[in-house]
């Protein structure tokens, strides 16, 4: 089964704006508090390109706005992902071989820029147990579910980099905005195959500020 590329992307706009309280909500832990508004409205942006250009790549349109329009240090880095997801579904026919090898070239440059390591508690942290289960074979679920529990792996840790090295132990014991947001990607692709672990708020923590009014 091959999934529609601009399917993932406009699912994966929806899980934003499902997430993005909570995404904002741990981004003030460890940041400026803007991860969710960039992702939300990044990805809304991705959609009206859709719309305005349905002819060209679905994964390059998405590079081109994240590396292009969306601020934040997030916002180049999930870009050069997509960039790498672009390059991968040109040169394999079979999806699952485009996103292992997108995802595996896209945590290369995001590596390459970043600096970043496993365990320093940025969105590397939920892209190497994704590329790990796409090496190994596992399916949308099982991709998702690796990236998701990466995600949320971070909750333990103390960020080696980025402006969250700065806040010491404040935002230890909630997961890494980045890691979640990107996990949210495996999540959308997943869902658009019919074939996610779940319903989207299962796995979002609750964060002091956005538990639901009693």
């Amino acid at each position: 089964m091959t999934t529609d590329q601009s399917l993932v992307l406009r699912t994966y706009a929806d899980a934003a704006r499902t997430a993005h309280a909570t995404l904002t909500a741990l981004d003030q832990l460890s940041g400026d508090g803007d991860f969710g508004d960039n992702l939300r409205e990044g990805l809304d942006r991705v959609t009206a390109a859709l719309d305005a250009h349905p002819d060209r790549p679905p994964y390059a349109v998405a590079a081109s706005v994240f590396l292009d329009e969306v601020g934040g240090t997030s916002g180049p880095l999930i870009g050069l992902l997509f960039q790498e997801l672009a390059r991968a579904h040109e040169a394999h026919s079979d999806e699952r071989d485009a996103w292992r090898a997108g995802t595996g070239e896209g945590l290369a440059a995001i590596q390459r820029v970043g600096e970043a390591e496993p365990g320093d508690r940025t969105m590397v942290d939920a892209l190497v147990p994704a590329r790990d289960a796409l090496e190994a074979g596992s399916g949308p679920r099982e991709v998702a579910l690796a990236a998701l529990e990466g995600a949320h792996a971070t909750a333990a840790l103390r960020a080696r980099r980025g402006r969250a090295s700065y806040v010491g132990q404040r935002a230890v014991g909630f997961p890494d905005p980045g890691a979640l947001g990107v996990a949210l990607l495996f999540w959308s692709r997943a869902r658009a195959r019919k074939e996610a672990p779940g319903e989207l708020t299962v796995y979002l923590p609750t964060v002091p500020g956005t538990e639901p009014p009693a």
